[in-house]
This record gives structure tokens, C-alpha cells and sequence, in this order.
């Protein structure tokens, strides 16, 4: 561990998980922040005394994918058939590092479930099952049965986006493990990337001082793919865990030596 390098935050992907550790499904997010060149530093979703203090000493964030879904009653809707159930321990967990990265202008990227939680932090809304309200889709969900390859598909990016910088390209293949994703945008956010179906691929805030990225595809499995036709979305994979430890770097430089931060709330604006 390299003690200049900055912390980034990841909390566990799920209560379930946390307790009994099952650690190769968060191990990916860990490996991938430290080949990036940054500290990682997991957080438990069990201890909320000491998340405020957690937080504070950490530089920036990375918000991973979860078997869980978000619970629709935090954007106004009631479960759909296919909903899983919701994990309050994450939600909570997620909704006061949001809150301290919004307050204190940390870097955060989120992934798949990560960025719809971070849409409906903002206030946005999700679709709560792809392949029942878009029957027109693409395949979107890994079923996971023996020998079934991930899905990939290709998303298009805005140009001058940070994900079409990141990637050298408006076009990339991403690979994609989910069935639910974004309907409504949260405030301040907007979306830069989205698959032919119209499915949104990737948001970013609007405000171009804070570094804030949402991706709905899992960059943490396909930087490690085998390079081929899949190129450009494995080096946009690495690239954005790169970017997120450069800025969290400045972040940490910035904030250092810096008076306390007011505590951490879940009951922020931007819930």
C-alpha cells in the first residue's frame, strides 16, 4: 500500500455478502482501484457510528453492483413482480456517502446498481424490470447458468462526454448484467451513454468541477477481458478507474490538513 496514494471508499455490495464475508464478489472492485494506482478501503454496511468518521478520511468512492434492488418506495412506486428485495443496510450506506461526496466534492463512480442508487439519490426513477416495461430490448440480464457468457452489447456515448473522452470513442462494446435501469434522470445528472435500445448506458453530472460517473455496465469484470472486439470497452474500463484515483489524488490534496466536515446525513436534498 502506497501511503500518498488516495483511499477510495467501497462499500460491501450487500448485507448478505458482508456477514458471512463472501469476498470474490467485491473483490474485483478492490483489484481494480488498486491497479489504478489507489488505496482501497472497503466499508462495512453494519457500522453506521462510524461511517461519518470513515468518509472523511477518504478521497473518493466507488459504489459497486449488488444482487439487491433499489427499493421503488425511495422514488414512489411499489415493487413490481419481478423486483428483488430491497437491502436497507446498502441503501443507507450509500445514500450518507452520496450525501458527504455531494457536500465535500468528492470524486464517486457507481456501477450498476451503484448508479441507480445514485439516480434516485437525485431524485430520478428506474425501471424496475427491462424485459417486461421495454419487451423490444436487448438481452441486459445475465442469467448466470452454467456456460452462459455475459452479455455485451454496444453503447454509443455523447460527444465530449467524460465516458466518450475516457473511451477515445463514441462507440464502445460493454458487457451487461442487470434488469433494471434508469427511467427519469435525477437532478443535475444527465445521460451520456446509452445502448441502441435506448437503455442508458452511463450519466454524469453537469457540473464539470465535480467528477461524478455512472455506468450501468460492470468496467470492474472487463478490464480484465481478453483484448479483441471488445478493445474499446476494455480500455475505457481501465481508464475509468484511472481518472477516479487522478481526481480523487487532487481531491486528497486539496482537502488535507482541511477542519472536520459536518457529519454525515441520509436525509440529504438530494435523496
Amino acid at each position: 500500500m502506497n501511503p500518498q496514494a488516495p483511499r477510495i471508499g467501497i462499500p460491501y455490495r450487500s448485507a448478505s455478502e458482508e456477514r458471512p464475508e463472501i469476498p470474490e464478489k467485491i473483490r474485483p472492485y478492490v483489484e481494480a482501484v488498486e491497479a489504478a494506482g489507489g488505496n482501497a478501503q472497503l466499508i462495512s454496511l453494519f457500522e453506521p457510528e462510524k461511517l461519518a468518521r470513515l468518509a472523511r478520511e477518504l478521497d473518493g468512492f466507488v459504489l459497486p453492483g449488488s444482487s439487491a434492488d433499489v427499493s421503488p418506495a425511495l422514488y414512489g412506486e411499489t415493487p413490481g413482480p419481478e423486483t428483488s428485495a430491497a437491502d436497507r443496510q446498502r441503501e443507507e450506506t450509500d445514500q450518507a456517502l452520496l450525501h458527504h461526496a455531494f457536500q465535500e466534492g468528492k470524486p464517486v463512480l457507481t456501477i450498476c446498481y451503484g448508479t441507480q442508487m445514485l439516480n434516485v439519490f437525485r431524485g430520478g426513477s428506474l425501471v424496475q424490470d427491462i424485459q417486461n416495461e421495454l419487451p423490444s430490448s436487448l438481452t441486459h440480464r445475465w442469467d448466470h447458468m452454467p456456460g452462459s457468457p455475459e452479455p455485451h452489447h454496444p453503447a454509443r456515448f455523447v460527444p465530449g462526454s467524460t465516458v466518450a473522452r475516457l473511451a477515445e470513442t463514441t462507440d464502445a462494446v460493454v458487457n451487461s448484467s442487470h434488469h433494471q435501469s434508469i427511467r427519469r434522470i435525477g437532478r443535475g445528472l444527465q445521460a451520456t451513454g446509452s445502448a441502441p435500445d435506448g437503455v442508458v448506458e452511463s450519466v454524469e453530472l453537469e457540473d464539470p468541477s465535480h467528477w461524478v460517473i455512472g455506468v450501468q455496465w460492470h468496467p470492474e469484470r472487463q478490464r480484465n477481458e481478453t483484448p479483441g472486439q471488445n478493445d474499446s470497452g476494455i480500455r475505457l474500463a481501465k481508464a475509468l478507474f484511472a481518472e477516479l484515483v487522478r481526481v480523487a489524488s487532487r481531491t486528497r490534496m486539496r482537502t488535507r490538513g482541511s477542519s472536520p466536515t459536518a457529519e454525515l446525513s441520509g436525509n440529504s436534498e438530494d435523496r
